[in-house]
């Protein structure tokens, strides 16, 4: 046992490895991450529609050409200045944003690094940066998806958002949410010590603009609103369904010849939508038990089809008509915003319950 290790309290002692190295996750984590990938996929789409509509013209002239892939790495250098630069939440929205645009720029011209002479219409590279964002996606459900926060963790958020209160002060809003995290960490050592710091920072009425924050909880909760009507039920299914069928068609066109791909990424976009579209009438199934309950469960069977789509039909969608499939790629990422919405919302929303979701964690054996 490392001296260390012999030195720390017994509840320092109890915590896995990560915890123990000052590894913390942020509540926000989520937000951050997806508005990351969401600013790189709208840059790759923006850039593709803007070169096409001037021509695809080259920067710099003569014997040299400015590729945008240099302005990627800028965004992505400014992205991590800004980020190493400050302490607290303040600016992270901001760096997942500057990130965002760099990488996107970076991943848009994956064509020209992974063919011999440079080509940036390379047929698959829709699917290459389809494929990359899907990987993405995958580490954030990895580091944030499968595992609960640790109530050390909630401590250490709550820590991180009193020191913006600390230089600039607390709106009642931000103090509200800086308590409610302590809330969660009740019990762990330091955490006494933390809530008075929270108490301690003073007033102010004026708050961080964050544009993305906010942004976010309007949409999630017009989400929210929209789905507590009959009618959202029914869009939502529809539009699941739609898409679905729409790349079930495609998929059949490529078994068929229409489309000249291999043939494995036919058969993947039929057993991709086929999988959607059993979920989805699954979903359908258990929600007319009329119960909460039911409905809950039958708009996760929703969501379980939906993931299917984007994880493996659209990517072979990409594969197949190239860009084309961002009209499925779009709707499945609102069915999905729309539907965290409904079931409960992000974490960070999570993050500001009451004592009792608290006591409920903490009686669970933590993974």
């Amino acid at each position: 046992m490392s001296e260390r290790a012999r030195t720390a309290p017994a509840g320092l002692t109890r915590r896995g490895g990560a915890l123990r190295l000052g590894v913390a996750r942020d509540t926000a984590a989520v937000r951050h991450l997806v508005t990351f990938l969401v600013v790189t996929v709208a840059t790759v789409l923006v850039t593709r529609f803007l070169l096409a509509a001037s021509g695809y013209p080259q920067v710099g002239g003569g014997d040299l050409h400015v590729a945008h892939v240099l302005w990627g790495g800028l965004g992505m250098a400014l992205a991590v200045v800004v980020l190493l630069s400050f302490v607290g939440p303040a600016l992270r929205s901001l760096g997942a944003v500057l990130g965002g645009v760099g990488f996107g720029l970076f991943v848009d011209e994956i064509g020209k690094f992974v063919t011999a002479d440079n080509d940036y219409f390379y047929e698959p590279t829709a699917a290459l940066i389809y494929a990359t964002v899907v990987v993405l996606v995958l580490v954030v459900e990895a580091l944030h998806g499968r595992r609960r926060h640790h109530p050390a963790e909630y401590l250490a958020v709550a820590t991180d958002r009193a020191v913006a209160g600390v230089a600039g002060g607390f709106t009642d809003d931000a103090r509200a949410e800086a308590r409610a995290l302590v809330e969660l960490g009740l019990g762990e050592p330091a955490a006494d010590e933390v809530a008075a710091l929270v108490e301690a920072v003073p007033r102010d009425d004026v708050d961080v603009p964050d544009p993305v924050r906010a942004l976010v909880r309007r949409a999630a909760s017009w989400f929210a609103a929209a789905l507590q009507r009959r009618w959202a039920a029914v869009v939502v299914v529809v539009l699941v369904l739609g898409t679905a069928l729409g790349s079930l068609a495609a998929g059949l066109r490529a078994l068929g010849g229409g489309i000249d791909v291999p043939r494995w990424v036919g058969v993947g976009i039929v057993v991709g939508a086929a999988a959607t579209v059993a979920c989805v009438v699954a979903g359908v199934v258990v929600a007319r038990g009329g119960r909460a309950e039911d409905r809950r469960a039958g708009a996760v069977w929703v969501r379980r089809g939906v993931l299917v789509s984007l994880l493996l039909t659209q990517l072979l969608v990409f594969r197949a008509l190239q860009w084309v499939g961002v009209a499925g790629l779009t709707v499945d990422l609102l069915v999905l915003a729309a539907l965290g919405a409904g079931l409960g919302g992000d974490d960070e929303r999570r993050g500001t319950g009451s004592r009792s979701a608290h006591d409920e964690r903490s009686r669970r054996p933590l993974r």
